[in-house]
């Protein structure tokens, strides 16, 4: 059957792109700046030259419309922050004295001021900086990085859209500044922003820019009417404005829901919606409110978040529907493409017939641009695309890679009982009390030490055949020699072996692991320099051997102190993986927990005493809706104590969570049936622990006194005052003392010096304990 072409020539765009280049140039040249090995002209320089091959890349491939301002040196945030003058008062000299070493102290503080706080985007892996505002914040525009951004486009002959933080977003992502009412609400302050956003418009306006896009994704979130009609006014506002370029209102991650008719309605001249996974939704909501007579629609039917090939039929099925219900429809991906690599033709280790699979951010705009074009002249304009798609799908779906017989045998036979352990909390304590005779306030660190140029070195060296297996290994047991030397110098209590040996904590346990497949320049970026190679989840899931035994009982060799067995969670294994899109996640998720049971069932029988199992993504993997979220929480608490249920009482059983926002999943944590949990709490001045507090966690946990997302070194002072804050709402006898995360990023002097800080600050606040 061939279609018609659509009545108006479809074009071809996408949300935003990667930023880091095809080698990671923009990482590099960041780092170099902040160790005074590059210039900030060099800097300047090397994003520039990014930026022209990115656009240079979309244009080749055929994009009609390529974004601008997508582009950050850190954040894009934090970029908003900046362009609305909401800079905190702490970071006011800095930006005024260097602008661009202001940026970074708000994104990562120095050793006198604090960060802005971090936290998740969504319920993606990437983290953003929050901005923090008050009823005295004043905002100013400073448009200069958009402008200059288009204005680079325009010079390279491109047809470019601005791309913006919508101020409703903005504003709801915003936290009250330090000092300010808790019960402040950032979007109070709508009416003072708007302007902002005017003067914004009308410079992207006279710099050439003849539409612009605003992004308002936490429209897609449960919101109250107060909200939604704040979303009205903004849109009434900017839309009333004569000065403006026209205005692509932009939404993804999920259905619009009950903001889609405030938007439908509103004088813009146009909306991009999501139409994948769950947003497929959008498709029936947008017929059932009249479509968007005389605007245009940016459908997004190519999933910007997961790397497998789009099913071009069925798109084109939807974008046929679409073309009914908007005055033009043109085809872009779901999101931004930042939340995926950049290239699959760049991995030369993954068979060439499952490569077929796979769509990174350039062949996505491949697809794309076959799809406008089908949709524009004809699915025969096409028709080899078609069928060359039809066969990787087929072809996929009848890989013995994704089916284990044995592997759903066993997931089918989960009982209840596999999934609880026998004894009740209480017994477990006073086993494990007795057992690990710990102080009051046990210190411990969170997993990882100081991944040293020199580990870098030695695992790159093993991979081009430069080094054996034996000088590799005998390289990783020195380390783990060192780091539980100095643990023990430090006066730490509860021990890590340091995690030498692995490369991230999902790509090193999914290297073991069947069904997965490792990339080599899958790089995607998690927070400023900070990037990492998503697996990908690609079948069936077990476990051959051990995975960790052997590294694990070498550290506790070496001490009389009990040593943590260090593993990564069954949801945080999904969710920072690309995941199969051919079965619901809870199936997957039990796969990986029953493999990972093995592996926790292992290290006790080898003696370790206290395992912790890492889930700092379930609250990122959240659902947006609150109606998703029950179903999500059920199978994502079951996969954990599917994990760890099988241990003894005296066997105690961790868990760790980062940068996300707790309050509103503090049951599901007690779900888990962790004996100890550690949290980020640091940068949230111990919002967390007074969130434990108000729901009645009894059990153990260690909210984090040492910020290690930042260079700077806490004093012991500020250590223990974090602590006297967290025995507020803790008491101490079950109250840990750890840094927020792993210590894989940081340099070993300022590890050094904070962990003597946070271990000093745990013997001060003991001595001031009643009972001592």
């Amino acid at each position: 059957m061939t279609s018609k072409p659509a009545a108006a020539a479809a074009r071809a765009t996408v949300h935003g792109y990667p930023r880091q280049g095809q080698h990671r140039e923009l990482k590099k040249a960041v780092e170099g700046y902040w160790k005074g090995r590059v210039s900030a002209d060099a800097l300047h320089a090397t994003a520039a030259g990014l930026r022209r091959a990115a656009r240079g890349q979309l244009a080749d491939a055929g994009v009609d419309e390529i974004p601008t301002g997508d582009f950050s040196y850190y954040d894009h945030v934090l970029d908003t922050t900046v362009m609305v003058g909401a800079i905190p008062d702490r970071h006011r000299d800095a930006v005024a004295a260097d602008p661009l070493d202001g940026y970074f102290a708000m994104a990562r503080g120095t050793q006198d001021v604090a960060p802005l706080e971090m936290t998740k985007w969504f319920d993606t892996n990437y983290h953003y900086l929050v901005p923090e505002l008050g009823p005295d914040t004043v905002f100013t525009a400073d448009s200069a990085k958009q402008v200059a951004e288009l204005t680079e486009a325009v010079a390279q002959g491109l047809t470019a859209r601005p791309v913006l933080v919508g101020p409703v977003t903005y504003l709801l992502l915003a936290k009250p500044a330090p000092g300010v009412a808790a019960d402040f609400e950032p979007l109070t302050l709508l009416d003072r922003l708007l302007p902002v956003y005017a003067e914004v418009l009308a410079d992207l306006r006279a710099a050439g820019a003849t539409w612009a896009q605003v992004d308002e994704p936490a429209l897609v979130q449960d919101r109250t009417p107060a909200e939604l009609a704040a979303a009205e006014r903004a849109y009434r506002v900017l839309g009333g404005l004569t000065d403006r370029p026209k205005l692509l209102v932009a939404s993804y991650f999920d259905r619009l829901g009950d903001a889609l008719p405030v938007l439908a309605k509103a004088p813009v001249e146009g909306l991009a919606l999501d139409f994948t996974g769950a947003a497929a939704a959008n498709l029936d909501d947008l017929a059932a409110v009249g479509g968007l007579p005389g605007k245009r629609l940016v459908a997004g039917v190519v999933d910007g978040r997961n790397v497998w090939i789009n099913d071009l039929r069925r798109s084109l099925s939807t974008l046929g529907t679409l073309l009914g219900l908007a005055d033009r429809v043109d085809v872009s991906s779901s999101c931004s493409l930042l939340h995926v690599p950049l290239d699959a033709a760049a991995e030369k280790d993954i068979e060439p017939g499952i490569l077929r699979w796979l769509a990174f951010a350039r062949q996505k705009t491949t697809e794309i641009v076959t799809l406008a074009r089908g949709l524009a002249h004809g699915t025969d304009t096409i028709a080899a695309a078609l069928a060359a798609n039809r066969a990787d799908l087929t072809a996929r779906a009848a890989s013995p890679i994704t089916r284990d017989p044995a592997v759903r045998a066993r997931a089918g036979s989960v009982t209840v009982a596999d999934t609880r352990r026998p004894q009740p909390y209480a017994e477990r304590a006073a086993a494990q009390r007795a057992h690990l005779a710990l102080p009051p306030l046990p210190t411990t660190t969170i997993g990882s030490f100081p991944q040293t140029g020199e580990l870098r070195t030695a695992r790159a060296d093993l991979r081009a055949g430069r080094i054996d297996t034996a000088r590799y290994e005998e390289r990783i047991r020195a380390e783990i020699r060192e780091v539980v030397a100095f643990q023990e110098r430090a006066g730490l209590d509860v021990l890590v072996h340091g995690e030498a040996e692995r490369n991230d904590m999902v790509q090193y346990f999914a290297e073991q692991l069947t069904g997965y497949l490792a990339t080599r320049h899958g790089w995607v970026q998690s927070y400023g320099t900070r990037y990492v190679r998503p697996p990908i989840l690609a079948g069936d899931i077990s476990r051959p051997e051990p995975m960790t035994v052997r590294w694990t009982t070498y550290a506790q060799s070496l001490t009389e102190r009990p040593v943590k067995g260090m593993l990564t969670g069954p949801v945080t294994m999904l969710a920072w993986s690309f995941v199969r899109d051919d079965q619901p996640l809870a199936d997957t998720a039990r796969q990986v927990a029953l493999a990972l049971r093995d592996e926790v069932n292992d290290l006790e029988a080898a003696g370790t005493s206290v395992i912790q199992v890492d889930e700092p993504a379930l609250r990122e993997t959240l659902p947006l809706r609150a109606a998703d979220r029950p179903a999500y929480l059920a199978w994502a608490t079951e996969a954990f104590r599917l994990t760890t249920a099988g241990v003894r009482a005296a066997t105690q059983i961790h868990t760790h969570m980062c940068y996300a926002e707790f309050g509103d999943i503090v049951r599901a944590i007690d779900d888990l049936d962790a004996d100890v949990i550690s949290l980020e709490a640091a940068r949230s001045h111990m919002q967390v622990a007074r969130e434990l507090a108000a729901h009645g966690y009894p059990r153990e946990a260690g909210p984090g006194v040492y910020d290690i997302h930042s260079p700077r070194v806490p004093s012991a002072e500020e250590a223990a005052a974090l602590l006297r804050t967290g025995l507020d709402a803790i008491p101490a006898d079950r109250l840990w003392v750890n840094p927020d995360c792993g210590l894989k990023t940081r340099g070993w002097p300022e590890t050094r010096e904070s962990l003597h800080n946070l271990v000093k600050a745990a013997h001060t606040v003991r001595a001031e304990l009643p009972d001592h």
